[in-house]
């Protein structure tokens, strides 16, 4: 991410508090350059859930449905969970840490505890150490980095990055990530604003 463009963009669209929230991040940058990953992942992960009120795209964006760029999100200084992961992924890669490492996962939730029938669709980011790791889950409802076996509500749907679209589990991709309609278009708008 460019964040120096960025900001320009963030101050036209939002004003000096998206502005503010950029500088924010860019501050924290070079103190989170160094750290080792799992470090760097608890860092983005808190920075971002304080820093960011959960808000519907039905309330932002008028739509049931909107992947919001790092820009727009920190311009409105709120987003819904796909907003959340979407940040933190672009995030923790400008950090150095690889993209096959992580995947923007979609998630059915349980709502009430892990033996509630009652599911909501939820997106978080997972941190794979190797290939075939069990997964660490960054999430906007919890602070705490947890493995997702320790995650009983969260049931895995399928996964991205920029490198695919991962069906279920396995270490490579089932197919590209091009045929995901929301992320081609949010990497397009992420290009206009310099957040790519």
């Amino acid at each position: 991410m460019d964040l120096v463009r960025l900001q320009q963009t963030v101050m036209q669209r939002s004003g000096s508090e998206g502005a503010e929230r950029v500088q924010q991040l860019q501050r924290q940058i070079p103190q989170w350059q160094a750290l080792p990953e799992k470090e760097k992942l608890m860092r983005v992960n808190d920075f971002f859930n304080r820093l960011l009120q959960f808000e519907s795209d039905a309330a932002l964006w008028k739509q049931a449905d909107f992947w919001a760029t790092p820009g727009e999100t920190l311009g409105l200084g709120a987003g819904d969970c796909e907003d959340f992961t979407i940040i933190k992924y672009f995030t923790l890669k400008m950090l150095g840490i690889p993209v096959q490492r992580l995947r923007l996962t979609y998630v059915r939730a349980r709502i009430g505890g892990p033996l509630s029938n009652i599911t909501q669709a939820h997106m978080v980011l997972t941190y794979y150490a190797t290939p075939d790791a069990q997964p660490l889950v960054l999430d906007n409802l919890l602070n705490e980095i947890r493995p997702a076996t320790r995650r009983p509500d969260l049931e895995p749907v399928f996964s991205f990055n920029s490198d695919g679209v991962w069906a279920g589990g396995g270490s490579t991709p089932a197919s590209p990530v091009e045929r995901l309609s929301r992320w081609t278009g949010l990497l397009e708008r992420m290009q206009q604003e310099g957040s790519l």
